[in-house]
Order: structure tokens, then sequence, then C-alpha cells
């Protein structure tokens, strides 16, 4: 359910995204302006970018197989890398085309009345990418994030071409064109490289320090005295989906049906953290004498050494691949 409103949320903003970009075009073709063609031409982006959406989160949507065991998430890093390279692209192309409008003569058209389609537009994308980054923030997608702080990137593009534009109307002059072509150039250009080094994290599945933090804050509001410590927590992302390997140390003692209880109990803390069914593979280790002193069961029948200190999980004991110790004082 959820994957099929990503879907139509994105089918939406291509629609809209194409009427976008034709009504710049025709801004262009009535001011002749290179700051406005600039704009006009990321449009082209945008909607490529969009419909490489569409299917990227199609792709994600689509049920684990036999040849895809972690399922089609990793589609939604390389879309929003195709994304992110076109978005580079067009920028470096704005700018090389700029800079030789230096050496060409032209004449501007009218340029109030591209100023105002420039601002129609850039409203309409302030709406679209906040609906979005919001949306792709709240089930983890990478897809409609991207496509939301691309969208935002165009409105602030946007702002300054229409200081732009206000200050080519009163000074008509092809240079100050040339210049705001280039300057934005270079923004969307800026832009791109940030989505795809984003993309590149995700397919490299660099670790995402905040939401591991915030994953941690939520077991350790929730922990359990018997769960003694986690560590070696890895969290890998396959789109909006979560993978986590970790392990759990529990008392010895347990026998395998209290300590699957146990695990089980942890899954679904992090599956309330998560809002949905979170693969989590969770490898138990028994406790051992050491862990006395920061092992928070009052009750234990083996109990070798007093409590001496409470440890707070926190990512920088949790990601280690040991376990927690006691630090003398």
């Amino acid at each position: 359910m959820r994957e099929k409103k990503n879907l139509h949320i994105q089918v939406i903003v291509l629609l809209v995204g194409t009427g976008l970009m034709m009504i710049k075009f025709g801004a262009w073709w009535i001011s002749n302006s290179n700051a406005i063609l600039t704009d006009a031409a990321e449009s082209i982006v945008n909607v490529v970018a969009a419909a490489l959406g569409v299917y990227a989160l199609y792709l994600s949507s689509l049920p684990r197989d036999k040849n895809h065991p972690y399922g089609h998430g990793k589609a939604e890093f390389l879309s929003a890398g195709v994304e992110g390279s076109l978005v580079l692209t067009a920028g470096v192309i704005m700018i090389v085309k700029s800079v030789y409008g230096f050496t060409e003569e032209r004449e501007l058209g009218a340029i109030d009345y591209g100023l105002y389609i420039v601002i129609f537009a850039g409203v309409v994308n302030l709406v679209m990418g906040l609906i979005l980054k919001k949306r792709g923030k709240k089930v983890n997608s990478l897809a409609l994030e991207s496509s939301g702080n691309h969208l935002l990137s165009d409105v602030y593009s946007t702002i300054g071409l229409v200081a732009g534009l206000i200050l080519l109307y009163f000074f008509p002059y092809t240079w100050i064109d040339n210049a705001l072509a280039i300057l934005f150039g270079g923004i969307i250009a800026f832009s791109g490289l940030k989505i795809v080094r984003k993309s590149v994290a995700g397919i490299m599945d660099e670790v995402d320090e905040q939401l591991i933090n915030e994953l941690v804050r939520h077991l350790n509001k929730h922990r359990k005295p018997e769960w003694i410590d986690i560590h070696n927590f890895r969290v890998v992302k396959y789109g909006p989906k979560l993978h986590i390997d970790s392990h759990l140390t529990l008392p010895y003692y347990f026998d395998v049906e209290r300590m699957h209880d146990e695990v089980e109990q942890v899954n679904k803390v992090v599956n309330d953290f998560a809002g949905e069914k979170v693969e989590m593979f969770i490898h138990v280790d028994p406790c051992i004498e050491e862990a006395c002193a920061y092992c928070l069961m009052e009750d234990c029948p083996v109990r070798k050494h007093a409590l001496k200190e409470k440890i707070d999980w926190n990512y920088s004991n949790v990601i280690k691949n040991q376990k927690h110790a006691y630090q003398k004082s």
C-alpha cells in the first residue's frame, strides 16, 4: 500500500514536471534569455529524473524473489545516481553555453513575461518539493527524497534567478544574462553532485549515523534488564526497507525458547520504530562474568558481582564487534 502511494506521487510529479518544462521553454522563447534557458534545460532533467523515479519505485515495490532475496530496493539508489548525473551534466552544459554567449551578439526579448512564468513554475516546484521531501523522509525513500531535494534546489535557484531577471529587466545587457546563467548553472551542477554522492553512499552501504543513533535511542528507551548489551549493530538500506544485523547478549542460562522470545521482543521494538516489518538477523551471545558489572537483572540467580554501572547504548558502543565493558575509574 505504501509503495503504491509513493508510485502515485512520483507519477503526478512526472506529469506536472512535463507541463512545467513546456511552459519554461515558452518563457525562454519569448525572452531569448540564457538565464531562463538554464532553468528550462533543467526541466528536461526533472522530467527524465521523474520518469526514472517512477521506474525505480516500481522496481523497489516488487516482492523479494529467489534472484533478489533482499528485494529490489537498491534500484532507488541507482535511479538517484542517474538523476544526479543528469543534473550535474545539465549544469555544466549551461555554464559552457553561457561562456560562449559572451562571444555572440543577440537581443533580449520580453523579460517581464518570462519573469512571470519563472515565478509561477517556482511556486509549483516549491509545493511539490516539500511534499516529496516530507514523504521521502517519512517512508525512508531515497527516490522520493532526492526528487524533493532536486525540486527544492530548483526553487532556491529560481529565487536568485527572479532577482537576476528583475535586474535584467531594468538593465537589459546580455553579459548580465550570461553571468546569471553561469551562476545558476554552477548551483545546478553542485546540487547534482550532492545527489550522486548520496546515491553512491547508499550503493556502498555507507553507515547512516543519524539513523543508527535514532534507532539505538529507541532501543535504549525500551530495553529490558535481560538485554545485557547489543553490539556489532549494522543497518543496511534497500531503498525504503531496512536490513539489520546485530549481536544480543543474554543470560547464559536461558534456554533456546526463552532466547527466541527475547529476540522477538527486540524485533518488535525495532519494527515499532520503523513503522513496518524490518528484516533483522540477531546472533545471541551468552553473558560472561565481566558483564555482571553492568547487568541490570536484579534477580539474576548466578550473579558473581554487584552492579557497578548502567551502560547506556549509543552509536559508539553498539557498532563495535565486542561486548560492552565496565570502565574502572
